[in-house]
């Protein structure tokens, strides 16, 4: 080989190795500071393909961990140079996977975004497609201009690097899940005027949809558009309306807030206009928050119960499974209602606690860290 042939070589490897590594890296790093995060991403998964998967959610945590550790050890060795080859075919087996099951994920669309950068970037289900595609040909460069035994390190020196990044990876989902994540990239992430980030701009672009409408005649069914249906002609006899979206216009970071109290009504802006503390405790399902969490809670609810600091407990569940664990758990803070979804965004613990002051998030707890 001449001495050009071996240099191009040389820097498409290093180049290709780096690049797929850095992204291999931001990709698990998001996801074992968010364990939690990827492990209701892989809920969502599930529960879209139905069947046999819906008996993976139990496991779904375990595979949070895994799936980001893996991209951390493949990430970090290609960067550093460890056992190059060998974690290039893990990297080509890994991404053979991926890649077609991207490409399913983006033409049935069983769940609006992929979850691969975690909320820390957040791209559509095509765009993930795509950027697989770009992975697999910079893993089989990778793969083409490594030599076969070439390697930069003595081999207890990469083991010893390699159980390193492991250990890393898993502690850092540990610590995330029994506290909070190190980084929060969160809508409602400290310092986050909630008011502010509900808010539309005035002419931001609004949603677009396509209306269809399905007629009948003579036994045959046509669809029609808004321009061309058949509405002054009597032979035909209306069947069905479908509306579909085409493009979604701006969606503000929050756009979900919304917490109910007994009669129905949201006392979200109620929250957000009062001038002083109010604490917000977060048990997005009663029935799996921590017994030992609500105790502690209970606890910091009689501290301020008389005081202009106000105290909110917001769950998703239902009267009957309140009622079960205020008995169980002696809680005596009033219960009001909120979505699901936007209460495992608000905070990444049940129960969690969040403090807002005039409007804005001041601080974030896991229950472990409340008092």
């Amino acid at each position: 080989m001449s001495k050009t042939n071996s240099k191009v070589n040389n820097i498409l490897l290093h180049s290709s190795r780096v690049l797929f590594g850095l992204m291999f890296v931001f990709s698990g790093f998001v996801k074992a500071v968010d364990p939690l995060g990827m492990t209701y991403k892989l809920q969502d998964y599930f529960t879209a393909f139905g069947g046999i998967f819906t008996s993976f959610s139990d496991n779904a945590f375990a595979m949070a961990i895994a799936l980001s550790t893996i991209e951390l050890l493949i990430g970090l060795n290609l960067v550093f140079s460890i056992q190059v080859r060998r974690t290039a075919l893990a990297a080509l087996a890994f991404m053979l996977v991926m890649t077609p099951l991207t490409l399913y994920i983006a033409l049935k669309n069983p769940v609006s975004d992929c979850g691969c950068f975690g909320e820390a970037l957040v791209i559509s289900n095509w765009e993930t497609f795509w950027k697989n595609i770009v992975l697999l040909g910079l893993i089989l460069t990778v793969l083409f201009t490594t030599r076969p035994r070439q390697t930069f390190f003595l081999l207890w020196i990469e083991w010893i690097a390699m159980f390193t990044f492991v250990g890393v990876g898993v502690s850092i989902s540990v610590y995330a899940y029994n506290h909070l994540p190190q980084i929060d990239f969160m809508p409602y992430k400290k310092g986050v005027n909630i008011a502010e980030a509900m808010k539309t701009p005035e002419g931001a672009p609004q949603d677009e949809y396509a209306t269809t409408f399905i007629y009948e005649k003579n036994g045959n069914q046509q669809e029609f558009t808004l321009e061309n249906y058949p509405n002054d002609d009597s032979t035909w006899n209306f069947i069905d309306q479908k509306t579909t979206l085409v493009k979604e216009g701006f969606k503000p970071k929050i756009h979900d807030f919304r917490v109910f109290n007994s009669m129905d009504e949201d006392i979200v802006p109620e929250l957000l206009e009062y001038k002083g503390y109010t604490y917000l405790l977060v048990l997005y399902e009663v029935n799996k928050a921590s017994e030992e969490g609500a105790k502690i809670a209970e606890q910091f609810y009689n501290k301020y119960k008389n005081t202009s600091v106000r105290f909110f407990a917001i769950t998703a569940s239902t009267d009957k499974d309140i009622a079960t664990f205020t008995q169980k758990t002696n809680s005596t803070y009033p219960f009001y209602k909120a979505d699901p979804i936007t209460l495992k965004t608000v905070v990444r613990a049940n129960p969690g606690l969040v403090l807002i002051k005039d409007g804005v998030v001041v601080g974030k707890w896991h229950w472990k860290d409340i008092l």
